[in-house]
């Protein structure tokens, strides 16, 4: 069998659950203790395997730029820290338990030179630690350049590498790698051309390694073999070149599924192919080689997961440990009976009334209560003003009092004070009646009708 001489885990399967969409990035420490998954979704969650009973949740959950997707996530050598690449222009580097340490400058948009720039100025497609220095990575980005950072000083960067391209312009670079001691880096074009640098003294842009024609399409993935000699690349193009695993995505016509497809690395020859999931692609995948497990990410528009695959036999701590802690069963014990707690005070029936003085003292500090009431006015006024002094002055209750002012209408009927003018009126018309006397129409007044009064 194959599998078995090979010795790929693919015999149990787990999936940690939790994104809402597809899982874009995966990062796996050196230990194997701790994943973090990065999603379309926006977040990143991060899972523990010695703290994770076989509910499989997340410890954590970071958005680390809000409204960019998740596009890669690296571990340093000592595991003490990670990188988080979004399609912001700035990656942003956490501690262990998910604190962000910083977030790197973002360039200046209207320089023309990329090499002047403080740092990138259109969203980032990859981004990986240096294998064995913890405080250098490396970035790429859809502004056509590579640049390589100092995790102590997040205001420039160190370094910043332009591929060689075919005709001038700006060629997302659309992934990027480390190879396993540090010492070269390999960068996927737009263009389809794969180009490889050595970090040695004084080098510069030019690449030491440039493959033209790599592929057709964007180059979706890079990676060196262990010994160095081998640099593994895959493409949206179909294809693969010298490949040891990769993931396949769903074709729309195709019955098959998202698979994990493993190759003979001298012969290149088909060894074992495995079907993740019926429905999604699978996007990210990684063989830790201390837990001897395979991840692989996949998901779609509306769902996102982690597969573990591993194998009992041959496989170590990860995925093993969360099996075979499965949750606690609760006891008789775990149920405390909450008794009803009667509180007679707590009613305003049962409560004591209070004090009388409490009661005067808070009257006098109410501003409505404490008012002064206006006094009493008694008999008629004058002026509007009700008073006993019949008038609101001095002079004018002296001489009423003599009689020398004399108010009648307070007993006069209002109607008969009227209309005792009425004759006189009509007799002798002053101001506004003989001006119109010859073209005025003589008024004609309704007749009072019983029925209509009734």
């Amino acid at each position: 069998d194959d599998d078995e001489q090979h010795r790929i885990p693919l015999s149990n399967e787990i999936v940690l659950k939790g994104h809402s969409k597809v899982v874009s990035a995966l990062a796996v420490d050196p230990s194997g203790s701790r994943v973090l998954s990065g999603s379309y979704d926006y977040t990143v969650r991060m899972y523990d395997f010695q703290g994770m009973n076989s509910k499989l949740a997340s410890f954590r959950q970071l958005e680390p730029s809000e409204g960019h997707q998740v596009r890669s996530l690296s571990w340093s050598p000592t595991a003490d820290q990670f990188l988080c690449v979004t399609g912001s222009a700035q990656a942003k580097i956490y501690d262990r338990d998910g604190l962000t340490l910083g977030e790197f400058v973002k360039g200046d948009m209207y320089i023309r030179d990329l090499k002047n720039t403080k740092g990138h100025i259109t969203g980032l497609t990859c981004g990986e630690w240096h294998p064995r220095e913890k405080q250098t990575i490396l970035t790429s980005s859809e502004d056509g350049s590579l640049r390589i950072w100092d995790v102590t000083d997040f205001n420039s960067q160190k370094q910043v590498i332009k591929p060689k391209l075919g005709r001038p312009g700006r060629v997302p670079v659309t992934t990027c790698a480390w190879d396993r001691d540090g010492k070269r880096i390999a960068g996927g074009v737009g263009d389809g051309s794969i180009q490889v640098w050595s970090l040695k003294p004084g080098w510069g842009s030019r690449p030491d390694i440039h493959i033209e024609k790599g592929h057709d399409d964007d180059i979706t993935g890079l990676k060196f073999s262990a010994d160095g000699r081998i640099l593994l690349s895959r493409s949206s193009d179909d294809s693969l070149k010298q490949l040891i695993f990769t993931g396949t995505s769903v074709e729309r016509d195709s019955s098959s599924g998202g698979l994990l497809c493993f190759y003979d690395r001298t012969k290149l020859q088909l060894v074992s192919k495995v079907g993740i999931s019926p429905t999604c692609s699978v996007v990210q995948c990684a063989w830790h080689p201390k837990l001897n497990q395979v991840f692989a990410t996949i998901g779609d528009k509306s769902q996102g997961g982690t597969h573990i695959l591993y194998d009992p036999s041959y496989s170590k701590r990860g995925a093993l440990v969360c099996v075979a802690r499965a949750p606690r069963k609760k006891s008789v014990d775990d149920f405390e009976a909450k008794p009803a707690i009667h509180n007679p005070h707590a009613l305003p029936l049962f409560r004591d009334q209070p004090s009388r003085k409490r009661q005067r003292e808070k009257a006098l500090k109410d501003p409505i209560k404490s008012h002064k009431p206006e006094l009493p006015m008694t008999g008629p006024g004058f002026g509007g003003r009700v008073g006993s002094t019949n008038g609101s002055l001095l002079t004018q209750y002296l001489l009423k009092q003599g009689g020398m002012i004399k108010e009648t209408w307070m007993e006069e009927d209002p109607r008969e004070a009227i209309l005792k003018y009425a004759d006189a009126a009509a007799k002798d018309p002053k101001f506004i009646a003989p001006a119109y006397a010859e073209t005025q129409p003589e008024p004609v007044f309704a007749k009072s009708d019983s029925d209509e009064e009734e």
